[in-house]
């Protein structure tokens, strides 16, 4: 867990939420073990209001919460395990990934609920898969992320009115190859493949067939070929681990002539390459920043990425509507160019806080960031899992995973919305939340739109807990 974000809540603690973390998580080394959970700052007038969504990390499934932090619906038995994010669509339906196809991060199934629990789609046959001690079962093998196009980016934009039933899929899935020009041992590759609502296969893209036009020096290639990080039990090599797709959607850069942003195109994120990328429906990658973030004058200036989630481009609509946003988690991810702090040239390049950025696409200028600046940038910092998402009002609502915190900032950076899970793993190790979605009240009908109050942190200086 990141400790930081700890460290804000803390400061942030309201009056009547402060619970003793520490019986859950222990008292964790050099950091707060007492914090406060639910929402803990909150200004209505200032955020756009409306339900958030998120899966929790273990057996507690799919939670709905209204502004003020109170669950307002659950679907048990959908989990965070292996299957990527959760999403609520029009009419109170929720998709999520299902069952655990352990020793692989992946998901078994993605299956839609309705409101009431029952399942009314699902996608399970991706290809075979032999588990230990059994049978091949038919899988999945879906994982880290999922769209349909009728919502491109997977969230609200005014007019967008996602596919309830009937239209395709976009699914992240595994596959097993050899591809002797990557390396000798085998792959876990990544495989896109868009499905009907009948499971039939439309579309299908695996990252192996395309290395050529990854960006790879041979530097890098070298590393690679010698499959770092081979994992024994899934007999296999994450060697990209791709943690988002999504759909390009309408944009103006299309409609003024650019066919690399065609909206049925797929952006793609490798979170071990440090690489964003655009697939066409040909299967070429007609768009990409990384891995090496030196490659251009305008790169170099906006900086390495490192490790990212959730790039998408901006939805029609939103302001920035065209550009990518991308929360860009840091930690350490690359291969090549050894380093001291690398000397084998495996995650090659680091570093200890995170930022949201969105940017150009055509020039690469930055165009807003969201960050801590200076020596204390560590506070904000979520070394894995995490996403972003534009709101109507122009705001941004970031989900720093790690450390199960969502908030809502201005274009400003004025955080007016801020909320900590409560939802932690069964050996309290972790409240980590994979991302989360903001969405309107009205596409869950089910649910009364609840009263919304405000939450005015007090000064930390003179809160206290009271001794017994």
């Amino acid at each position: 867990m990141n400790r930081s974000s700890i460290r804000i809540a803390v400061w942030l603690v309201v009056a009547g939420m402060i619970v003793a973390a520490g019986l859950m998580s222990g008292a964790l080394a050099g950091t707060p073990s007492v914090y406060p959970t639910g929402t803990t700052i909150y200004h209505p007038d200032k955020t756009w209001n409306g339900f958030t969504v998120f899966i929790t990390p273990e057996n507690e499934g799919v939670i709905v919460i209204d502004m003020n932090g109170r669950e307002v619906k659950k679907w048990p038995g959908l989990t965070g395990v292996a299957g990527g994010p959760a999403r609520v669509l029009p009419g109170g339906f929720v998709i999520a990934g299902s069952g655990n196809g352990a020793p692989h991060q992946e998901a078994t199934a993605l299956v839609q609920l309705d409101f009431a629990g029952k399942e009314v789609w699902r996608f399970d046959r991706a290809e075979q898969v032999k588990r230990p001690d059994s049978q091949a079962d038919w899988s999945a093998r879906q994982h880290h992320d999922w769209q349909r196009p009728s919502v491109a980016a997977g969230y609200f934009a005014p007019g967008v009115q996602p596919a309830v039933s009937n239209g395709p899929t976009l699914v992240v899935s595994h596959t097993n190859v050899v591809n002797p020009q990557i390396s000798d041992r085998r792959l876990e590759d990544d495989r896109l493949l868009e499905i009907a609502w009948d499971g039939k296969v439309l579309w299908e893209w695996k990252t192996s067939d395309h290395v050529d036009e990854l960006g790879f020096d041979a530097g890098a290639r070298a590393v690679i070929r010698q499959a770092p990080g081979f994992n024994s039990a899934r007999d296999s090599f994450d060697w990209l681990h791709i943690n988002a797709a999504s759909y390009v959607g309408p944009n103006h850069w299309f409609d003024e002539g650019d066919q690399r942003f065609a909206p049925e195109n797929v952006v793609i994120s490798s979170r071990a390459a440090n690489i964003i990328a655009i697939v066409n429906r040909a299967g070429k990658i007609v768009w990409r920043m990384g891995p090496d973030y030196r490659e251009s004058e305008a790169l170099r200036k906006l900086g390495q990425i490192i490790g990212q989630h959730n790039p998408h481009i901006i939805p029609k609509g939103l302001a920035g509507a065209g550009n990518p946003l991308v929360f860009e988690n840091g930690r350490a991810a690359g291969y090549g160019f050894p380093n001291p702090a690398s000397p084998d040239g495996v995650d090659s390049a680091r570093r200890g806080n995170s930022r949201v950025l969105e940017l150009n696409p055509v020039t690469f200028e930055k165009k807003w960031e969201y960050s801590v600046a200076g020596q204390e940038s560590y506070r904000f910092f979520s070394h894995y899992v995490s996403g972003a998402q534009r709101l109507p009002n122009g705001n941004t609502m970031i989900t720093e995973g790690a450390d199960g915190r969502i908030f809502e900032v201005t274009t400003s950076g004025e955080i007016v919305w801020e909320y900590v899970s409560p939802y932690f793993t069964e050996n309290g190790n972790t409240n980590r939340v994979y991302r989360a979605y903001r969405l309107p009240y009205d596409w869950i009908p089910q649910i009364p739109r609840p009263t919304e109050r405000a939450v005015i942190p007090p000064n930390v200086r003179d809160f206290h807990v009271a001794p017994q």
